[in-house]
Formats: C-alpha cells, sequence, structure tokens
C-alpha cells in the first residue's frame, strides 16, 4: 500500500486529470455555445451547432461537479477558503450555468423567433460567463488569494469580489473565453458541414491567433511579472496535515526560476504553445481530428503549466503567505486519501469507457437533413 505521502501526490495527479479532462470537454461545449449567435445565423444552422453537443454537454458537465467533489474530500481547506471566500464568483458560475438546461431543453418548443433567439443569447451567456469567471479564477490563484488561518485554521477572506477583477485576471479571463471559442469552433468544424462547417473555418483562423496572443502576454506577465513564494521550511511531506507549520516567504526565486530549476517543466508550456499553433494551422485547413486534438494537447500544457508553476502550493495567500496551502500540509487523513484512491482506482476507468463509448455511438457529422427530418427528439 502507497504511504501518506505517496498518496498526496498521487491525488495531486488525479485532480489534475479531472480537471483537464473538464477543460478539454465541457471547452468546446462553453465555446459552442459563445460562438452560436455568430456561426449560426438561421434557426436551423443553430440547431445544427446544438445538436452537435447536445447528447453529450450533460455528462461533460458531469467533470466539474467530481472537481468540486473532489476538492471537497481530498483537500478540505481548500474547498472551504475558495468556496467562502470566492462566493460571490462561485455564485455566478453556477447562475451562468443554470441557463444551459433550460435554454437546452425549451428553446425549440416554441416556432417563434423571438423566443428561440432569447434563449440564444442566454445560451452565449452559459457559454461565456464560466470561462471568464473560471479564467479570472486562475489569474488570481497565480497571483495569490488574500486569506489567512487563525491558530484554530479557520480561513479568514480579507479579500472583495471587485478586487478579484485585476488587469492580470482579467486578462486570464480573456483567454479562458478565448480558449474555448476557439476548442469549439475547431469541434463545429469537426460536426459540421456546409455553411457552419464554413463559418467555423473562419473563426479558428480569427481566434486562433489572437488566443496564442493572449496566452503569451500572460506567460510574458507571470514569469516576468508575478512573485512567487518559496516554501522554506515543513513539518514533512508526510507529516500530518497543518498549514501553519511550516515557513514561507513572499519573494522565492521567481516563476521563471522555478520553470528552469526543473527543465523537464519547460515541456508543459511548449505543449500548450506548441498544440494551440498546430491546432490553428490545421483547423484552416482541412483537417478536422487531429486539429481537435491539438487543441486538446493545447488545453493540456496549459493546465500542466499551471500545476507545475504552482507546485507545491494549491493557494497561495497574498496577505500571510504562511497561510498557503500545499499539497503536503492541506489534505484529508490518510484513511480518506486511501479509501477514496481505491474508489477511484475502480470507477474511474469505468466512466472513461463509458464515456468513449457514448462519443462513440453518436458520432458522426450533423447535419441540415438530419435536424429537419427529426424535430420531436433533437434540440
Amino acid at each position: 500500500m502507497f504511504d501518506y505521502e505517496t498518496l498526496r501526490l498521487i491525488w495531486w495527479l488525479f485532480i489534475g486529470v479531472v480537471g483537464i479532462a473538464f477543460a478539454i470537454t465541457e471547452g468546446f461545449d462553453f465555446g459552442t455555445g459563445t460562438l452560436l449567435p455568430f456561426v449560426g445565423k438561421t434557426d436551423v444552422e443553430r440547431r445544427i451547432i446544438l445538436n452537435t453537443v447536445g447528447a453529450t454537454w450533460e455528462g461533460n458537465q458531469v467533470w466539474l461537479i467530481l472537481l468540486g467533489g473532489a476538492i471537497f474530500a481530498i483537500w478540505p481547506p481548500v474547498y472551504a477558503t475558495l468556496f467562502s471566500g470566492l462566493y460571490v464568483a462561485m455564485l455566478l458560475v453556477l447562475f451562468s450555468l443554470f441557463f444551459r438546461p433550460v435554454g437546452f431543453d425549451y428553446r425549440s418548443k416554441l416556432e417563434d423567433t423571438r423566443w428561440r433567439s432569447a434563449w440564444d443569447w442566454a445560451l452565449f451567456l452559459g457559454g461565456t460567463l464560466p470561462p471568464l469567471l473560471l479564467g479570472v479564477l486562475v489569474g488570481n490563484l497565480l497571483l495569490g488569494l488574500p486569506f489567512h488561518l487563525d491558530r484554530d485554521l479557520r480561513a479568514f477572506y480579507d479579500g472583495s469580489f471587485w478586487a478579484l477583477l485585476s488587469p492580470f485576471a482579467l486578462l486570464c479571463g480573456v483567454g479562458g473565453v478565448l480558449l474555448t471559442s476557439f476548442h469549439g469552433a475547431l469541434f463545429l468544424k469537426w460536426r459540421s458541414e456546409g455553411v457552419v462547417h464554413a463559418r467555423s473555418i473562419k473563426a479558428i483562423s480569427i481566434l486562433g491567433p489572437a488566443l496564442l496572443a493572449v496566452l503569451a502576454v500572460i506567460t510574458f506577465w507571470t514569469f516576468a511579472g508575478i512573485d512567487r513564494p518559496e516554501l522554506t521550511a515543513m513539518a514533512g511531506t508526510a507529516a500530518p496535515s497543518n498549514p501553519l507549520h511550516k515557513t514561507v516567504i513572499a519573494n522565492g526565486t521567481g516563476w521563471w526560476a522555478h520553470f528552469t530549476g526543473h527543465p523537464w517543466m519547460l515541456l508543459a508550456p511548449l505543449a500548450g504553445f506548441g498544440g494551440f499553433s498546430l491546432a490553428w494551422l490545421l483547423g484552416k485547413g482541412r483537417s478536422r481530428m487531429a486539429a481537435f486534438w491539438a487543441s486538446s494537447l493545447g488545453i493540456t500544457g496549459i493546465a500542466l503549466t499551471v500545476g507545475f508553476g504552482l507546485f507545491p502550493f494549491l493557494l497561495i495567500s497574498s496577505t500571510d503567505p504562511g497561510s498557503s496551502l500545499t499539497l503536503w500540509d492541506a489534505s484529508s487523513s490518510y484513511a480518506t486519501l486511501s479509501l477514496t484512491f481505491w474508489i477511484t482506482v475502480i470507477f474511474l476507468p469505468i466512466v472513461l469507457l463509458y464515456t468513449r463509448w457514448v462519443y462513440k455511438i453518436i458520432w458522426g457529422s450533423v447535419t441540415e437533413s438530419t435536424v429537419l427530418e427529426d424535430s420531436h427528439t433533437l434540440y
């Protein structure tokens, strides 16, 4: 059986995999929602777009629920700090997600132009606000959040919602929207024909360079302009969790030095930029599947860049560096990590195999004739 230190590291990897799965699958869902009013000009075209994700969007969204549940079970202090301090932001994400099931289910119930147009814009909001707000969250994870722990390990958030909207965090939010829109355009190109397919290619040619430019600015800003704390002393990687049993200095070696000190970590940003660049080049051409998977590689690379850059921190405190949470001192007990590990080992492969089977069954292009022939069960 694994020791406490190894289990903590394994769960860091597990939750990273869940986060990447959410970003890839729900990413193209969000992107199709953002592009819906622009790529689809007529009612039939918009129905084609909706039905490219109609059979899978609910399942993809479960990855977000799984991610939240995993953080709650494995890193309770992280969950408590995030969901209390960022309560307003989390509620905005939740409320914006409400538009999606209602929009999908009720949009085509009435053959009224104003009714359907209203739900189309609701789906646009449901696809645009979550990646915007989640991008802002990632930006604040890199900057650090204003919180501290008292002697009883109670977390106190020292900031406000408006303080989260710094220029860097907002730029990360814009990057999140561009990422999902680009990923969604590649997915639409893969699963559509005709005018929707052509407009998706046009969107790819515009969104690709914009995404790469924004990511380049974010990366340079992070490496050159953001201080990274440094862990100088701690109780031990296998010690009982207590975030206050460590010493952290606010200004460490910096993000660039952190990556160059572990050169293999540089593979992550290279995969991110390389994947998106290849996806843009292939997406402008005739490639469908390869372009989408290149974009998925890009998302994986960006996610790993954030994870490697923060490691071993999970939440950085900008006001009290000693209260920062790491995977070594913010995890649940050994018994909890062990039990949930075996549950995950059994059920996660089943979920992945079932998901693969679902995509295989429903795969294929959605065309105008498809939606016109089935107006009752299709969106």
